[in-house]
């Protein structure tokens, strides 16, 4: 391949990689815990957006409960957001083997 036309590929990939940045900072996933008792919203890029946990969770007697649920909640919407940033970011990278890609 000639280099005018790797630069060319390249900055197509480039333009690309930025347009899929862009959904993914937009695209905003949910994660779940406890049947949807708590739900924590970030976006694909993994900016936390927002927290909900249902009022008949808040015991004050047992706030380990809560905290776990939270934590599963952030868990399962971080797996989610990798989930996406893969499904968008991974077809543009396969088969490139430079640092940063």
């Amino acid at each position: 391949m000639n280099q005018k036309a790797m630069m060319k590929q390249i900055q197509q990939m480039q333009a690309a990689m930025a347009a899929a940045q862009e959904e993914l900072a937009v695209l905003e996933v949910t994660g779940q815990a406890g049947n949807g008792l708590v739900t924590a919203t970030c976006t694909a890029a993994g900016e936390w957006r927002g927290l909900k946990i249902d009022p008949k969770l808040l015991d004050p007697d047992d706030p380990d409960m809560v905290q776990d649920l939270v934590l599963a909640a952030l868990n399962d919407a971080k797996t989610q957001a990798e989930a996406a940033q893969q499904s968008r970011l991974g077809p543009l990278t396969s088969g490139i083997n430079l640092p940063g890609f």
